[in-house]
C-alpha cells in the first residue's frame, strides 16, 4: 500500500492503526491525517523507538493490508 492509498483510505484505516499501535490517540490520528511520515513520527514518539524501527513496523503493517 502506498502513501496515496493510505491518505485516501485514512478514515477506514484509523481503526486498524489504533489496533496495531494502541498508544496512539484520536488526537494523534487527527494530526497524522493519513500522512505516512507523520504516522512513523508518532509511533517513534509514543513508543520511544528509533525512526528505522518505526519505519520497519509501518512497512510490515502495510504488507498486511
Amino acid at each position: 500500500m502506498n502513501s496515496d492509498r493510505i491518505a485516501g483510505n485514512w478514515k477506514q484505516l484509523t481503526g486498524k492503526v489504533k489496533e496495531q499501535w494502541g498508544k496512539l490517540t484520536d488526537d494523534d490520528m487527527d494530526v497524522i491525517e493519513g500522512k505516512r511520515d507523520q504516522l512513523v513520527g508518532r509511533i517513534q514518539e509514543r513508543y520511544g523507538i528509533a525512526k528505522e524501527r518505526a519505519e520497519e513496523q509501518v512497512r510490515s503493517w502495510e504488507g498486511t493490508l
